[in-house]
């Protein structure tokens, strides 16, 4: 999925974690902010499915927020978050197969079946009878 980045809004701040000296001075976290509902570059369909999935990162102004500051570098957490994005994206376009529904054949009734039988004789063969 081509992205267009002039369409992000990204912001960059401080982040926390590991980094030595660097973490107090150098804004390696990234943030990228979009409005979902005005996104034409993703097609109608996938961007109603994206609102419903993406319900929790969603803020008021209606924008999609995705964050990382999973490297000690700028680019590379830039990269991360329009990675995350796309992932989220195809996950939306993707539509779920459902199970058509059917009953078990007879082949499997009767193995099943057998096999219950096999458990219950060997239950039964377990069992200590004291002679009469």
């Amino acid at each position: 999925m081509n992205i267009p980045r002039e369409r992000l809004s990204i912001r960059f701040a401080r982040s926390g974690g590991p980094g030595g000296q660097n973490v107090n001075k150098v804004e390696t976290k990234v943030e990228i902010r979009f409005v979902v509902e005005t996104a034409e570059w993703i097609p109608a369909h996938v961007r109603t499915r994206l609102l419903a999935r993406e319900a929790p990162r969603i803020n008021r102004q209606g924008e999609l927020v995705i964050t990382s500051s999973k490297f000690r570098s700028q680019a590379r957490n830039l990269d991360d978050c329009v990675a995350k994005l796309a992932q989220r994206i195809e996950a939306a376009r993707q539509t779920r197969k459902y199970r058509v529904p059917t009953a078990p054949s007879r082949a499997s009734r009767e193995k099943s079946a057998q096999k219950k039988k096999e458990r219950s004789a060997q239950k039964r063969r377990r069992s200590w009878r004291p002679e009469e």
